[in-house]
């Protein structure tokens, strides 16, 4: 499903990012991202959806090396895996329907299939009576449930995720975990980078822990390791 081979990435300010990272994820597991804060986890997750592409090494995506792939095909790697940010990145002036149907428009759905599959996502995250308000309209814990329907509406594969709770209360953040609970046990693979001690102990998955860059630690049901 997801395999890194001695993927190095350095920026061009020197600072070595990602160092030699070996790393195999099957399809439909869960597995947590952690390590200290400038260890290297933004930039492991962003590599798997080439918003960064690496200095050396190779990434695979269901058999295809990501590193290869030309601009143009880019859009057509990220049809297979949603992604979910801290800051949510909705559009403002779109309403939460507005906002997951764009997601089905760009990649040219059937205008008669994007209503359905919308309206489905939409009661996965219990949103929808929200459909017609606006974000701003919204709580930081509704923002960012609308956020994950937007990443998963086009059934990707693979849904990565960095720092999804980092802005919200813990009852919101555990929401937001049982979401992708219930996403991963529809067959999807989940990739979380997070800081989160208490999710990551709680529900005891398979924990990858990221140190300067390296990979110091992974457990098949690990813990989060680290002072929160």
């Amino acid at each position: 499903m997801i395999e890194m081979q001695d993927v190095w990435k350095s920026y061009a300010n020197g600072v070595m990012a990602v160092n030699g990272i070996s790393v195999h994820i099957d399809k439909g597991e869960f597995v947590y991202i952690v390590g200290p804060s400038g260890s290297g986890k933004s930039t492991f997750i962003k590599m798997m959806y080439r918003e960064e592409l690496p200095t050396r090494g190779k990434i695979f995506i269901d058999g295809t090396d990501i590193t290869k792939l030309k601009q143009k095909q880019i859009p057509f790697l990220r049809r297979k895996i949603g992604v979910v940010f801290q800051d949510f990145k909705l559009l403002p002036k779109l309403t939460v329907y507005e906002n997951i149907a764009f997601a089905l428009e760009v990649i040219e759905e059937n205008p008669r299939n994007i209503r359905k599959k919308v309206m489905e996502v939409l009661d996965l995250v219990n949103l929808k009576h929200k459909a017609r308000s606006f974000p701003n309209e919204l709580s930081g814990g509704e923002q960012q449930r609308v956020s994950i329907a937007r990443s998963i509406v086009n059934n990707p594969t693979v849904v990565v995720a960095d720092e999804p709770t980092g802005n919200l209360d813990p009852e919101n953040a555990w929401t937001i975990m049982e979401i992708f609970e219930r996403i991963n046990n529809n067959g999807t693979t989940v990739v979380m980078a997070t800081h989160n001690k208490e999710i990551v102990n709680r529900m005891v998955k398979r924990v990858i822990a990221i140190e300067s860059g390296m990979i110091v630690r992974d457990d098949e049901q690990g813990e989060y390791g680290y002072e929160a």
